[in-house]
């Protein structure tokens, strides 16, 4: 867990992290080489020509010394030196904070000049100047920077970051290249996660070709799979619709006694469980996706709930958004949640929320709610809690949360189940992208 840190920043995508593995062996590459010529190379070469500077320096003071700046003229001159009078308040040493071989040359001026009382590389970085001290007093000699260092040393790294940099480009651009396939896969898999299938081709490396064809391979026989179990479920319900049928029309023609009538119950109550499960296995066959406003979609909901008996309450934002859903699947999916509030509480409230990158439709009830240890237990087909739900109005047959549980997930959002902060009963909250 001490590593947790480091994961949370790192990059998600495999653009991103494609680009760190690229990158981060490059940049180490040329921090170490940049480090090892800096103290190999510049500060060695600086050190031997501030050691031969130092020489004609003391031989200049020498001069000096003896005859006066004047005599020392034409042997500053031979040298390349000026000589003048020292800086006001120069009295330490002075460079630039990026002027690396200055350090150097700097502690070998120090070394092999007793008299040196200091040295300016910063008021003029072309023409250093050297103070010391000599008999008659403090004198200034002035040299090139080239006197003291290697000239422009820079370049070499400017040249190594140029050429890392382009490098890295054109290895980005292959590996891209690369890269692209498994996005594609991965964009295929995750719209037929989605309840959409997109046309797709393998291509790409020898492995990710192989990929691409077990995913296209496991496509194919999952949608023949459904193929088929829609077309046996088709077939199920003609064969018993029609006997279902038969015995309604013979019902309705005997006597009306209690016998009867419990029979026409228990045949409605089939016809009415035929309809859920045909309903839960033709969660798949979800409509195209259109502009929907979800607001205009949640009225048209309470509206109908009001016209079956219920009492809805919406909470929502004016209309008039337009969003990319499939209204046909999100509105079965969301009457399933208001008849399950209405089935087991007296007041549901459905509140429809638009945040950035998501549509939220909540309902919440007024009933017993569910208990938090047997929520994941109640999103499973067939599951039923009549222990901690009320039976008053009917029993059911577990599918109506398994049946908007599904419906959320085929379009790539989710579904939770919690308690309602107002109401005190269950709280369910369908969450679809956009």
């Amino acid at each position: 867990m001490e590593f947790a840190w480091l994961k949370r920043m790192m990059p998600r995508g495999l653009y991103g992290r494609a680009a760190l593995i690229l990158l981060v062996p490059i940049v180490t590459l040329q921090i170490v080489v940049s480090a090892q010529i800096l103290q190999r190379y510049f500060q060695e070469v600086a050190g031997q020509m501030s050691a031969a500077l130092a020489l004609d320096l003391a031989l200049v003071l020498d001069e000096i010394d003896r005859g006066g700046p004047e005599a020392a003229a034409a042997v500053a001159a031979a040298l390349q030196i000026g000589i003048g009078p020292p800086p006001a308040g120069l009295t330490a040493d002075r460079r630039a904070v990026y002027d690396l071989t200055g350090i150097e040359a700097i502690r070998v001026l120090r070394r092999n000049l007793p008299q040196l009382v200091a040295v300016d590389l910063s008021t003029d970085w072309r023409r250093p100047v050297v103070v010391l001290e000599g008999r008659a007093g403090p004198v200034a000699l002035s040299v090139t920077r080239q006197r003291m260092s290697a000239s422009n040393p820079h370049q070499l790294l400017v040249l190594m970051i140029f050429t890392g940099l382009f490098m890295t480009w054109v290895a980005y651009l292959f590996l891209r290249n690369q890269l692209k396939p498994i996005k594609r896969l991965a964009e295929a898999a995750d719209a037929f996660g989605k309840g959409r299938v997109v046309p797709y081709n393998p291509s790409g490396a020898t492995e990710v070709r192989s990929a691409g064809r077990a995913f296209l391979d496991m496509r194919g026989r999952i949608e023949g799979m459904l193929e088929q179990r829609t077309l046996m479920l088709s077939g199920v319900s003609h064969d018993l619709r029609t006997p279902l049928t038969r015995m309604k029309l013979g019902l309705s023609m005997l006597d009306q006694d209690p016998e009867v009538a419990a029979l026409s119950r228990d045949v409605a109550e089939m016809e009415a469980l035929l309809e859920t499960f045909l309903d839960f296995a033709r969660g798949e066959a979800l409509d195209d996706p259109v502009p929907t406003d979800p607001v205009a979609l949640a009225r048209g909901l309470v509206a109908d709930a009001a016209r079956g008996g219920g009492r809805v309450t919406l909470a929502a934002p004016d209309p008039g958004t337009t969003l990319l859903l499939r209204p046909q699947a999100v509105r079965r999916c969301v009457m399933n949640l208001l008849s399950n509030a209405l089935r087991y509480g007296t007041t549901a409230r459905l509140t429809v929320a638009l945040p950035d990158r998501a549509i939220r439709f909540t309902v919440e009830d007024d009933g017993p709610g569910i208990p938090a240890d047997r929520r994941e237990e109640a999103l499973k087909p067939f599951a039923r809690l009549d222990a901690a739900r009320n039976q008053d109005k009917g029993s059911g047959v577990g599918l109506g949360l398994a049946i908007a549980r599904d419906i959320a997930q085929r379009h790539g959002g989710s579904l939770s189940l919690g308690e309602s902060a107002d109401l005190g009963g269950l709280r369910v909250d369908l969450v679809l992208p956009r």
